[in-house]
């Protein structure tokens, strides 16, 4: 199964859940946000939610400490910022 991660093709043996390939990829649940072919999936829907061949992801992780400012600009050409050491 192909699927994109942020822009890059990425392969996969198996079918798998979106909670799975978070913690294939080692990231912490509760500093992720994750969007699906243009859709934010909601962190109680991931566990259900099959990934498909041909998927697109859009994942951030958040970091936190310092006062870094962190520009960056996604593969749908959106642009981001994030500002870590914050609450919002």
């Amino acid at each position: 199964m192909h699927i994109f991660i942020n822009g890059e093709d990425k392969s996969f043996a198996d079918s798998l859940s979106l909670a799975e390939l978070i913690e294939q990829l080692g990231m912490k649940g509760d500093r992720v946000a994750v969007e699906l072919n243009r859709e934010i999936v909601s962190r109680a829907q991931w566990a259900e939610t099959t990934l498909n061949d041909g998927d697109r992801l859009e994942i951030v992780h958040f970091v936190g400490g310092g006062k870094a400012v962190s520009s960056f600009q996604n593969s749908s050409h959106k642009s981001f910022s994030i500002v870590s050491g914050h609450d919002f």
